[in-house]
């Protein structure tokens, strides 16, 4: 069973055999994931040290660089989908990421969180700023420094040419369909070049 509803959500868009790059990898299991439920094979990008340890120990394929210097390295259209999952609202330079993300693959795939969850506006009313299991910072201490809701994101989307082709919306792992930008707290969106 996978922890993440998010990685299954994924998984579901991932073609058999797919090359993939992680963004943001972790420790690996996203990748370890695919590689056994879609056969899918390809490279993780990671900063930290610990996880490239932790992706090496899962014979995960993993390069060391910082995103925010984009993917020079990597050919146009040289991957089937590029993931970022939960990592897009702490990048510094998110126009950029997206481009990077459409330069080197056909698809992207991204997970965020939504700050308008009803939960978080209710924080926000109360005057404080929201503290959750999926978003478990206090202020002073996030690494996330784009927040933003469903709303937002699909603004963005239009204004740089970004064509998102599915979302799939979800509150604590289970499916949401009704009022998604009030009831969700994560979805998912698969995307290409408009």
């Amino acid at each position: 069973m996978i922890a993440r509803a998010d990685f299954a959500a994924i998984a579901r868009w991932v073609e058999p055999n797919a090359k993939v790059l992680d963004l943001g990898c972790g420790d690996g299991t996203l990748l370890k994931y695919l590689k056994e439920a879609r056969n899918a094979h390809g490279y993780g990008i990671e900063i930290a040290d610990t996880n490239i340890l932790a992706c090496v120990e899962k014979n995960v394929n993993v390069i060391q660089m910082d995103l925010e210097a984009g993917l020079s390295g990597f050919e146009p259209q040289s991957f089937d989908f590029v993931i970022l999952s939960q990592t897009l609202q702490a990048m510094r330079n998110i126009e950029l990421v997206v481009k990077e993300i459409l330069r080197v693959g056909r698809q992207g795939i991204v997970t965020i969180p939504n700050f308008g969850y009803w939960r978080r506006r209710i924080q926000i009313i109360g005057g404080r700023m929201p503290v959750s299991k999926d978003l478990p910072y206090q202020w002073y201490d996030t690494p996330n420094i784009h927040l933003c809701t469903f709303v937002d994101f699909e603004a963005f989307c239009r204004d740089q040419g970004v064509r998102i082709l599915e979302r799939h919306v979800m509150c604590d792992g289970d499916d949401v369909s009704l009022l998604p930008n009030l009831l969700g707290n994560l979805a998912v969106y698969r995307f290409e070049k408009a």
